[in-house]
C-alpha cells in the first residue's frame, strides 16, 4: 500500500502555523506591508547558479513558456516603484536540483524590502526577528575579506587569479586550473571557512562580481565590493540581503552577462525581464532587502536535522 502519510509530525506542523503568525505579528507591528505575487510569470532570473523550473501555460489558445519563480524578488521591486512602500511576503519558491538534507525544490520563502534603510539597519532587523525565535546574544558581523585574510591571510579583493588557484589547489585538493576566481572564492568559503564560522554571523561586503542584484561601491581600501550580507546560524545560510541595486542599464549589463555565460556552458538563457527594468527606470526607492528561509528556520527552532522533517510533504515524497 502506499505511504499516504505525511512527513511532518503534527507538532511541527503546528510549530510551522507559530512561526508564520509570529511573522506576520512582527511586520504588523512596525507597519510593514503584507503582499501577493504570481508564483508563476513569464520571466525568470538569469543569476547562473540558480535554475528555474519552467511550466507550459496555455493562453488564448497557444502554449506559452512560464517559470515556478525562484523567488518574488521581480514582483516586488515592481510594487515597490509603484509606491507601496516597505513590504513583505511568505510564499513559496521554486528552484530546479535543489534536493538534500536542506535543499527542496518547493520552499517557503519570506522576502522583505525597506525602503530607506541601510544594509546595516537591514541587519538589525534581520537580527531583531530572528531573536523572536531563538535567544540569542549580539550576532558577530565579518566582513568577506576579514574572512579571508583571517584563514588564509589573503585579501579576497586583490588576490591574482593564478594565486588563488594555487590556494584552492592546496587547500582543498583539487584540480584548479580552470576555475575562475568566483569559483574559487566560493569553494573556499564553503568548504573551508564555514565550518569555522561562529555559529552566528552576518557575512557582508561581497566581492564586487558576486553582487547578483546588489548595489556596489568602493569600500576604505579603495576596492569595489557588493553591498550585501548573509546570515548563517549553525553552519546553514539563512537569509541573503541585498542593499538594491537601482539603475536599470548597470543591472540590464549583468543580466547580459549572465546570459552570455550561460550559453558558453550550455544552460538555458531565460529572457530579461525587461518589466523589472522599465519599474527602475521609473524609479524604485533606496532600499534594503533580504530573502530568509522559513523551512530553515523552522529546522533550527526544531532541532531537526533535515528539512524533509518540517515539511508536510517534501517532494521526494508526494
Amino acid at each position: 500500500m502506499a505511504d499516504w502519510r505525511p512527513a511532518a509530525k503534527p507538532e511541527l506542523l503546528r510549530l510551522r502555523a507559530d512561526v508564520l503568525g509570529r511573522i506576520r505579528r512582527f511586520f504588523a507591528a512596525r507597519a510593514v506591508l503584507e503582499v501577493e505575487t504570481p508564483l508563476l510569470a513569464p520571466r525568470t532570473v538569469t543569476d547562473l547558479h540558480i535554475e528555474s523550473i519552467p511550466a507550459e501555460v496555455e493562453l488564448a489558445g497557444r502554449s506559452r513558456r512560464f517559470y515556478l519563480q525562484t523567488s518574488p524578488e521581480y514582483a516586488m521591486k515592481r510594487l515597490l516603484a509603484a509606491g507601496t512602500g516597505a513590504c513583505y511576503q511568505i510564499c513559496k519558491s521554486f528552484r530546479q536540483g535543489d534536493a538534500g538534507a536542506r535543499h527542496n525544490p518547493e520552499f517557503t520563502m519570506l522576502e522583505w524590502y525597506r525602503p530607506g534603510f541601510s544594509l546595516e539597519q537591514l541587519m538589525d532587523e534581520v537580527e531583531q526577528l530572528l531573536c523572536e525565535f531563538l535567544p540569542l546574544p549580539a550576532i558577530a558581523r565579518l566582513s568577506y575579506r576579514e574572512l579571508f585574510q583571517r584563514q588564509f591571510d589573503i585579501d579576497p579583493h586583490q588576490i591574482e587569479l593564478e594565486s588563488l588557484r594555487r590556494l584552492t589547489a592546496e587547500k582543498l585538493a583539487l584540480d584548479a586550473a580552470d576555475l575562475e576566481a568566483t569559483d574559487c572564492l566560493q569553494l573556499l568559503l564553503g568548504q573551508a571557512i564555514e565550518p569555522n564560522l561562529p555559529e552566528h554571523c552576518f557575512i557582508h561586503d561581497y566581492p564586487a562580481a558576486q553582487a547578483a542584484l546588489a548595489r556596489v561601491e568602493t569600500d576604505r581600501q579603495g576596492e569595489r565590493v557588493a553591498r550585501r550580507f548573509e546570515l548563517f546560524c549553525r553552519g546553514m545560510e539563512l537569509a541573503n540581503g541585498y542593499d538594491e541595486a537601482l539603475d536599470a542599464g548597470e543591472l540590464r549589463a549583468r543580466f547580459t552577462r549572465d546570459q552570455r555565460k550561460r550559453a558558453e556552458l550550455g544552460r538555458s538563457t531565460p529572457e530579461i525581464d525587461e518589466k523589472l527594468l522599465a519599474a527602475l527606470q521609473h524609479g524604485m526607492p533606496a532600499c534594503a532587502g533580504v530573502a530568509f528561509g522559513i523551512d530553515r528556520l523552522l529546522m533550527l527552532t526544531s532541532g531537526a536535522q533535515s528539512i524533509g522533517e518540517v515539511l508536510a510533504f517534501p517532494t521526494n515524497s508526494i
